[in-house]
């Protein structure tokens, strides 16, 4: 049996108000065209259907498409579970059609995981399928618990109770998944997942998906990674686009996985190349060194975050004939440079009043040194001035 791995499509995200749309179809047609050309039996969808409870109807209806394509007309099974930005109603919602072309829509955590025939190779596949645990979703009240570790510790029981629960479905003649939507502990994070736990409660140890399955589908993470759960291997299959500029140059792929029932499953990685790339710019050299990157085609299909060093101020105009010059410029982040001469200002505040008229002194001389009676009087006169100053009175 060969499936196909994937999550966190955040369907109807915007970077800083700007569309993804259209990348988010071109990489959706890249994953259906892999699963094609890789043949694979069947698809797990591990959460993050939507960026938010409350997707935009295009979305949604790239959503509804999509899943409609991967499953062949209900020869290919699709299995998707709901993240911590979906709702999970929304998610479930059409599953009654779903259904009759082999779509598994599963919102919430359920009971019993389902067992699927699946019609290419003709073997059984068994999917834990545990939607983002929250404690809602969980039906439990983790909150009555004041002490952080203890919250901690029971979420963590509470969910290693409900994947051995699943567990007894599993057999040595069936492929046996687990998938779900959650921070394992250990896992590496990015800027652009908004975290689900709070204070550490949400997040489970890798010893509690340790339960006997063939392997671990997981979702949240952007990054993908592999993880281990004790002989099980597990990974994050990552978003299939950068969301945040925390994930320039980061690869994004999905998972293909070879399995047979009682055998070691095989992993392979195959990257996508669909949706612009996310990249940092910074210039060291100003303006001019920026529009010599923008009229040389420098990263022309990117969204670019944009730091520049500068001694004067950025100015309205500077900053539109840049993003006309390369509209894929989402931040302008200007750094000033100290000239010679704040830095020495700055510097001589830190001296005694006595050296920086030494100073003073010297330079007005020619290299002369202040006799000792003309600093006391300075600072005598600056004192007196000090005072009056302090005092509130005006001298007209």
């Amino acid at each position: 049996m060969r499936l196909l791995h994937t999550a966190d499509w955040h369907l109807g995200r915007t970077l800083e108000g700007r569309s993804r749309h259209l990348e988010q179809e071109a990489v959706l047609d890249e994953i259906i065209a892999i699963a094609d050309e890789e043949e694979v039996d069947a698809i797990l969808m591990a959460g993050d259907v939507y960026d938010s409870v409350n997707p935009p109807a295009a979305s949604e209806m790239l959503f509804y498409e999509t899943i409609q394509r991967l499953s062949k007309g209900g020869r290919r099974p699709v299995i998707v579970i709901s993240g911590n930005h979906d709702s999970p109603e929304r998610v479930e919602a059409s599953s009654p059609i779903a259904s009759s072309q082999g779509i598994i829509l599963v919102g919430r955590p359920i009971q019993q995981p389902p067992i699927i025939r699946v019609p290419t190779c003709n073997e059984a596949l068994v999917v834990s399928a545990i939607p983002y645990p929250s404690e809602s979703r969980l039906n439990e009240c983790l909150s009555e618990m004041n002490e952080e570790t203890q919250i901690r510790e029971a979420y963590d029981q509470r969910l290693a109770f409900l994947f051995k629960s699943h567990a007894h479905a599993f057999k040595k003649d069936t492929v046996n998944i687990i998938m779900s939507h959650l921070f394992v502990a250990g896992g590496k994070e990015s800027d652009s997942e908004r975290p689900i736990q709070i204070g550490g409660a949400y997040t489970i140890s890798p010893s509690s998906l340790d339960v006997g399955a063939d392997y671990v589908a997981l979702g949240h993470l952007h990054r993908p990674q592999q993880l281990k759960f004790g002989k099980t291997p597990g990974r994050y299959s990552g978003s299939p686009l950068a969301y945040s500029f925390s994930e320039a140059h980061q690869p994004k792929s999905v998972t293909i996985l070879d399995m047979t029932p009682g055998q070691p499953t095989e992993i392979k990685e195959i990257y996508l190349s669909a949706g612009k790339p996310l990249v940092r710019w910074t210039a060291e050299n100003g303006l001019e060194e920026v529009h010599q990157w923008i009229e040389a085609g420098k990263d022309a299909n990117a969204w670019i975050d944009l730091e520049i060093s500068l001694t004067d101020a950025l100015s309205l105009r500077d900053i539109q004939q840049l993003r006309k010059a390369h509209d894929g410029l989402v931040h302008i982040r200007p750094r000033y440079l100290q000239d010679e001469s704040d830095v020495e200002q700055e510097r001589l505040a830190d001296l005694p009043l006595q050296d920086i008229f030494a100073r003073f002194y010297r330079q007005q001389t020619g290299g002369a040194e202040p006799e000792s009676s003309l600093v006391e009087l300075f600072l005598e006169i600056a004192k007196e001035t000090e005072e009056e100053g302090g005092d509130g009175n005006e001298t007209h």
